[in-house]
């Protein structure tokens, strides 16, 4: 579709009782995929933005704050990932900052829909970055289910699983994704040392599919970490929910955090060692219960 002027509204839903209005000044393209509805839009508040099924995906503006929160504290409580799965990220946002890391000899980035790809390597450049080219870097079209129960055939190992799917509430093509089922065969993929992480939608708003995705890392991984970061153009704070094998990232200091960045040459915008603290720390929004 040709590039629309604006202004004009987006209605984004952040419950089935609570939206927000967002302010689009063009859109350049609007697809409806095999699996979901694609748009590209330029936000007044938050630049340009990757929008499915009505909900926004990454910005110009905030997405650091999204994906360096996803990738790198799993990445950094690992002491060396030379191997990284990503499920989903198909803007190649969470691929860069994967690759950030000196010590990753292979990225594998799988996603379902090559839509989603292509569409972000022509109009989300400030988000990959390039990604996609590294020669360290794989991009498959596949669903994410098939590849990990694949890599558990040919034995496929990894030290670092990111999972950066569509909400389970959002859309119906990454709910088997977040089973307790699903993280076992994640298990089964990494190294007696790997980590997995994944974002786990909005704990306040939607406890349900929340409690969903920490019982499915709880029951399959002995180390387990809980943490949010408010993201402006969500409207809410996304949770994430990290499990471990043997490394424990709430035992890192900043002072080690930090040092673990600089040796890898790791730079960020939002992520440093004094974050990664207060992700550890700070308790996660829960609603109150009716009484």
């Amino acid at each position: 579709m040709a590039k629309m002027s604006g202004p004009i509204s987006l209605i984004e839903p952040l419950s089935g009782n609570t939206s927000l209005l967002i302010k689009l000044n063009a859109v350049h393209v609007i697809k409806r995929s095999r699996y979901q509805e694609i748009i590209i839009a330029d936000t007044e508040d938050y630049g340009r933005a990757l929008i499915l099924d009505d909900y926004i995906q990454s910005s110009y503006q905030d997405e650091h704050y999204y994906h360096e929160s996803l990738v790198h504290p799993a990445m950094v409580a690992h002491p060396s990932p030379r191997d990284v799965l990503i499920l989903g990220g198909g803007e190649g946002a969470t691929l860069r900052e994967a690759l950030k890391h000196n010590t990753v000899q292979r990225a594998v980035m799988v996603d379902i829909d090559a839509d989603v790809v292509e569409l972000s390597r022509q109009y989300l450049p400030l988000m990959h970055q390039g990604a996609f080219d590294d020669p360290r870097a794989k991009v498959v079209i596949e669903d994410g289910f098939l590849y990990v129960e694949n890599a558990l055939k040919t034995g496929d190992k990894y030290d670092v699983v990111v999972m950066d799917l569509t909400d389970p509430y959002s859309s119906d093509i990454a709910k088997k994704l977040y089973s307790p089922e699903f993280f076992q065969k994640i298990k089964g993929i990494l190294r007696e040392d790997g980590i997995v992480v994944t974002q786990a939608g909005n704990s306040f708003f939607f406890p349900d599919a929340y409690d969903m995705v920490l019982h499915g890392i709880t029951a399959n991984f002995p180390m387990v970490a809980e943490y949010e970061v408010w993201i402006p153009s969500f409207g809410y704070a996304v949770n994430y929910i990290l499990g471990s094998l043997r490394h424990n990232p709430a035992t890192l200091s900043a002072e080690e955090v930090d040092r673990r960045l600089r040796e890898r040459g790791v730079s960020t915008l939002f992520y440093s060692g004094k974050a990664h603290i207060g992700l550890m720390n700070l308790p996660i929004h829960r609603r109150r219960r009716r009484v």
